[in-house]
């Protein structure tokens, strides 16, 4: 008697966490848990950091219970970048382990909490790997990069950023959603040059490049940063979204751009739930003002600084 052909597992959809670290790759799947929980959407952490020790959110997998960081350094004298090398490496070839896990868990939407080794994403294989066989089991992701806000307020530190991200998104090879995280925090490492939009939707880089040249560090450079520039915006791929996790309105942008990407739709329990939460959040700690107010702010200087432009004209 011939057997049925087993089905092709159902469409799970979810975020694969990158960025480096400090970041905020935690606290943001610890908020994002509990902002998805307050929508209605079943959400489980995958926490793929060798390295993450007391995790503040309710961790459904976690990859120290295959392999951790401090016994790889110390059983094979490895320090910590190439110790998390190995234990990528691993578990790409455990992914068996990784499947199982999963598996318990077919119903849910996914946050998987990563590494924060900058060249696992840049050139390193094995994280590429690991995403590119959740896609064979039906996981539709997108890639959530978060980018500490602080770096808008150092023009070499932005480009720098810049580079990281593109050759991110080149290599990973998934949907994409740049993130400024700790907008909250933006002001308390000095005032921005330029609007805030100017960072988030990276526009003319020229106008940074003249701030380089104006350091006598850096002017030695500027061949170098013109054709770093010239990259990016030939490219024409990167573009963050800002955010500050306390906020209800930042997450709900970040996660219906998430949403966008991967092709997630919401449901019409999750959208009155999201229209009900916000609805209370009116009066409440609500944050969203204060960063508001930040971009306003930035906006009106650059309005004032064009009216003086055309009264000196």
């Amino acid at each position: 008697m011939a057997t049925k052909p087993s089905q092709p597992p159902s469409l799970r959809f979810g975020q694969v966490v990158i960025g480096p670290p400090g970041s905020g790759k935690t606290t943001y799947c610890q908020g994002m848990q509990e902002f998805l929980s307050h929508l209605g959407r079943k959400v489980v952490v995958v926490n793929m950091d060798p390295a993450n020790e007391g995790l503040p959110y309710s961790c459904a997998v976690d990859i120290s219970e295959l392999v951790t960081l401090d016994d790889v350094m110390e059983g094979l004298k490895l320090g910590p970048n190439g110790g998390l090398l190995y234990c990528m490496e691993y578990l790409e070839a455990n992914l068996d382990w990784l499947e199982t896990k999963l598996e318990e868990h077919s119903d849910c939407y996914f946050l998987f909490d990563c590494p924060g080794q900058v060249e696992l994403y840049t050139h390193h294989n094995s994280v590429k790997n690991i995403f590119a066989q959740l896609a064979k089991w039906n996981f539709r992701l997108t890639a959530v990069h978060l980018v500490d806000s602080h770096y808008c307020a150092d023009p070499a530190k932005f480009i720098s950023v810049l580079c990281t991200s593109l050759s991110t998104m080149l290599h990973v090879e998934l949907p994409h959603v740049n993130v400024l995280s700790k907008m909250d925090l933006i002001e308390q490492y000095g005032k921005l040059a330029f609007n805030l939009d100017f960072y988030t939707d990276v526009m003319d880089l020229t106008y940074l490049l003249d701030h380089l040249a104006a350091d006598p560090f850096f002017r030695k450079f500027l061949k170098l940063n013109e054709k770093l520039a010239g990259v990016i915006q030939d490219y024409g791929l990167v573009s963050f979204v800002p955010l500050n996790v306390q906020d209800r309105e930042s997450m709900t942008q970040v996660l219906r751009t998430v949403d966008k990407a991967n092709g997630y739709c919401f449901g019409d329990l999750e959208e009155r739930n999201l229209h009900a939460m916000m609805s209370a959040a009116v009066g409440a700690d609500f944050q969203f003002t204060s960063t508001l107010g930040v971009q306003e702010r930035y906006v009106g200087d650059a309005e004032k600084t064009v009216e003086e432009e055309v009264m000196d004209l």
